[in-house]
């Protein structure tokens, strides 16, 4: 342990699918099985910019427009679409080598780690069954009302680590991370361990970027901030 000052980082908290773990979820072809979906009830709805679960509100309202008693049965078909196609992507991977020894890394400077995701409980833990025993907390889309980009499920984690948004980082591979540490008044990095490119981590406002998450930590403790 070692004294931290004024804008050192004292909690981490990272992404899951791309940033600790490898991405295969396919979330072209998840939202080409939404819009098929969709066809059944209102017709043709191609395939929107916004995210899945985003996207999943938006054409429930939509049929429940058209008709009012089947938009329950939309949505709870279009997540079963989501939650199959996590579960099958999870089965494929696998976490990054350096995962689970960078976590040991930060627990022993006396960094606390969080670990906030819009998959699923169940998915996660295909990956990465002992993750209580790397991270401090864990919070997926099951265990939040609203998911990030809603800075609510970064605070939330915050809050359980009893540390201050001005203390914290917020680590991802999506825009998405990155626009939830800003809107939580939290550090943000990227790393391009994902689907994202540098570029696109940057224009979002990352704060710093990286090739991957042990080359960040290690840039920030060559920075003093660990």
């Amino acid at each position: 342990m070692h004294n931290k000052g004024q804008h050192s980082i004292r909690a981490i908290v990272f992404d899951f699918d791309g940033t600790l773990a490898e991405l295969h979820l396919d979330f072209f072809l998840m939202k080409q099985k939404l819009a098929a979906l969709v066809e059944e009830y209102i017709g043709c709805s191609p395939p929107a910019s916004l995210p899945a679960l985003e996207w999943v509100e938006i054409l429930t309202a939509q049929v429940q427009q058209v008709e009012a008693a089947a938009g329950h049965a939309f949505r709870k078909r279009a997540h079963s679409i989501i939650l199959t196609m996590e579960l099958e992507a999870a089965r494929k991977g696998r976490l990054f080598e350096f995962s689970r020894p960078l976590l040991e890394a930060l627990r022993e400077d006396d960094v606390r780690t969080a670990i906030i995701t819009r998959n699923c409980d169940p998915a996660v833990r295909i990956v990465f069954p002992d993750l209580e025993s790397y991270c401090d907390c864990f919070l997926s889309r099951d265990h939040v009302p609203q998911v990030k980009p809603d800075p609510d499920h970064l605070l939330r984690a915050l809050q359980l680590l009893s540390i201050e948004p001005g203390s914290a980082l917020m680590v991802g591979d999506h825009p998405i991370d990155i626009a939830t540490g800003r809107r939580a008044g939290v550090r943000s990095a990227g790393v391009h361990s994902g689907n994202a490119s540098p570029k696109d981590l940057l224009e979002s406002g990352a704060d710093w970027v990286a090739g991957n998450c042990r080359e960040l930590v290690q840039r920030l403790k060559n920075q003093g901030l660990i």
